[in-house]
């Protein structure tokens, strides 16, 4: 009884790392649940107490998440519209400095990574895993994953400069933005919105929502005033909050559903709406109808 103790009580120190580790892979609160509960019954049943727990559960998270990139991967080939990773929600506190090394930007730039390369660059680059742990995680030699990273880094530079924001400004932003976009006001909207900004709406084919990205500040503009006309009942703004790292909030839409929005920002203007729309993606967030 007091092995299992133990365990259980090592399992515990390291959950919130697993946890996050697994949402990182995988893009899904409710997958990443899972890998961590499997890497929990691995821990619970081996033969041995490990002498580094931390090591032995990094690395068995990570090969579970491995093993369901493969078939996450070819589910997203034919998923409907824009994919986007579940929203995770914190709140804003005030007087807090908000940073995030991996918000919604560099998620999506994540999913043109092999399995392996985001894995060792994951562990090696965020996680700061050791070089050696890594490679003995993925079955590389050290200098393999060197390479597995480098590529990494290569490919998602571009999509990730370092965001920070402090939270009255984060709070002030998405306030302006929601009422903005709510009341059809676009030269609030002008102003708010870069020229080369994107909106990324994910509905996962469950509910209406763009199924291409939209681009550029004209067709933004256009698109918010043609949905101003169609509302019959305003949305309304249920809290402001840090959407993976990025300033944003829940509100219910004008239909009476849930959604997550969070907006990227670049020189104090947004560069990137990202909407969540898709009722499978937002159980954890809203207790959803039957």
């Amino acid at each position: 009884m007091l092995q299992l103790d133990k365990r259980t009580a090592d399992f515990l120190a390291q959950r919130k790392h697993l946890l996050r580790l697994a949402y990182r892979m995988l893009g899904s609160v409710s997958e990443a649940e899972d890998a961590v509960q499997d890497a929990w019954l691995r821990w619970a049943q081996a033969k041995s107490a490990s002498d580094a727990p931390a090591a032995y559960l990094t690395r068995t998270v990570t090969r579970l998440c491995l093993d369901r990139l493969k078939s996450a991967q070819a589910r997203r080939e034919t998923y409907i519209g824009p994919w986007l990773p579940d929203p995770l929600v914190d709140p804003v506190e005030p007087d807090e400095v908000i940073t995030d090394d991996i918000p919604f930007s560099l998620m999506l730039a994540m999913e043109r990574l092999s399995p392996l390369e985001r894995a060792a660059f994951l562990l090696h680059d965020i996680f700061e895993v050791a070089l050696t742990e890594v490679a003995e995680t993925l079955g590389r030699q050290p200098a393999a994953v060197r390479q597995l990273a480098s590529r990494a880094r290569k490919h998602i530079q571009t999509a990730r400069p370092r965001f920070s924001v402090d939270a009255a400004e984060a709070d002030r932003i998405a306030r302006a933005f929601f009422v903005a976009a709510r009341d059809g006001d676009m030269a609030t909207l002008s102003m708010l919105l870069a020229e080369d900004v994107e909106i990324h709406a994910d509905g996962g084919g469950n509910v209406l929502a763009f199924r291409n990205v939209v681009s550029g500040v004209d067709n933004a503009l256009r698109l918010f005033a043609s949905l101003g006309r169609k509302i019959v009942r305003p949305p309304i703004l249920l809290r402001t909050a840090m959407i993976d790292g990025l300033p944003g909030y829940l509100s219910i839409d004008e239909a009476g559903l849930p959604r997550t929005t969070a907006l990227d920002l670049s020189e104090g203007q947004i560069v990137a709406i990202y909407i969540v729309k898709n009722p499978d993606k937002l159980a954890h967030l809203f207790a959803m109808p039957n």
